[in-house]
């Protein structure tokens, strides 16, 4: 009896069999002018714990055709429909994370940093494979991710990449935090956090997330969180892997346990701005406006993709020209820009 397989397992089959050869947007070279999808040149495997459960996860990045967008598939489940496409509607709001979940219950936790990483570095297609219910929190930031994907490069793929371009403003509010998507020509996030933690406090950042920006300003910066909150999560059975200065930053007032150092000296909000760019990758392919979040989380910025596409007249897809896809995120990374691992500032 022959073993099914699926469209991307026959797809992946043809393309590891193929003499022919195959056109690559090579680790530091970016695809800036052009305007075709990218996928992942070769597979890629990320071992770690997950921040919350604390259990040992081996994660495998692997390339997927044109069209075929972003999923996760759990393959310690045996039976049934393992794959969760990574949209907005698949989301099951939580504060903490991003978790989604298919038709069937089967669901993957803290999808966020990866989404980020994806996104920034212009990946349009890839199918990512989990042994475990969560993604391995590496050090706390997308910067392993984003190393590991560009040091085997990317492959351009036939079509052009569609977007999804704001036309009209949305905004959703809860408990004094506001999430707001604004048209624009091009990606841009800006973010402002109000933290009663002396050593955070206030802090704002805006960024264009063109030209590798993703990359070279937000990538290494890691989750944080007070130390009493620490105490609440993991009394409530989360936050079980998390290790204080080396998957994430902990604040206690003036105090700062983050291991060697600060990497940013806003890196909260740099954070912040990282959760929403995988949050809104959510979407469905890259995004076309300007994200504005005030005291914003996870949960906030799903309800905001919602009202989004539930609002006529407010979002369109579009097929991108070369002039729009080098605005987009991804474009224009290099190499170089990549943060080292570890990096403080002075």
């Amino acid at each position: 009896m022959f073993q099914s397989v699926t469209k991307i397992e026959l797809w992946l089959f043809i393309q590891q069999h193929n003499s022919a050869p195959t056109q690559l947007v090579e680790a530091g070279n970016g695809a800036k002018g052009h305007r075709v999808q990218n996928t992942l040149k070769t597979s890629v495997t990320i071992e770690g714990a997950g921040l919350h459960s604390g259990h040992p996860v081996k994660m495998i990045l692997l390339p997927a055709p044109a069209g075929h967008g972003i999923s996760f598939k759990r393959t310690d489940i045996a039976l049934g429909n393992t794959v969760i496409p990574a949209r907005w509607d698949m989301v099951e709001r939580t504060a903490l994370c991003t978790r989604l979940v298919n038709e069937a219950g089967v669901s993957v936790s803290t999808v966020e940093h990866i989404m980020a990483a994806l996104a920034g570095c212009g990946v349009h297609n890839a199918l990512v494979e989990l042994d475990g219910p969560e993604v391995p929190i590496a050090d706390g930031s997308s910067a392993p991710f984003v190393r590991a994907i560009m040091s085997q490069g990317l492959r351009r793929q036939g079509d052009a990449v569609v977007a999804y371009e704001v036309l009209k403003p949305v905004t959703v509010e809860h408990n004094g935090a506001k999430a707001t998507l604004l048209p624009s020509d091009r990606t841009r996030i800006e973010f402002h956090i109000d933290f009663s933690d002396e050593a955070i406090g206030r802090q704002s950042k805006s960024l264009d997330l063109r030209n590798g920006a993703f990359a070279r300003e937000l990538c290494d910066s890691r989750t944080f969180c007070s130390r009493s909150d620490v105490e609440t999560m993991q009394a409530n059975g989360l936050a079980l892997g998390g290790v204080p200065g080396e998957n994430a930053v902990v604040f206690d007032g003036k105090s700062v346990e983050s291991g060697p150092g600060l990497r940013h000296n806003d890196e909260p909000v740099r954070h912040k701005m990282l959760d929403a760019l995988g949050d809104l990758a959510l979407i469905g392919g890259p995004l076309i406006g300007h994200y504005v979040g005030e005291r914003a989380g996870h949960a906030l910025t799903n309800t905001l993709l919602r009202e989004l596409f539930a609002t006529p007249g407010a979002v369109r897809a579009v097929t991108c020209d070369a002039v729009m896809t080098a605005r987009l995120p991804g474009q224009g990374l290099i190499w170089s820009e990549i943060p080292l691992e570890n990096a403080r500032v002075a």
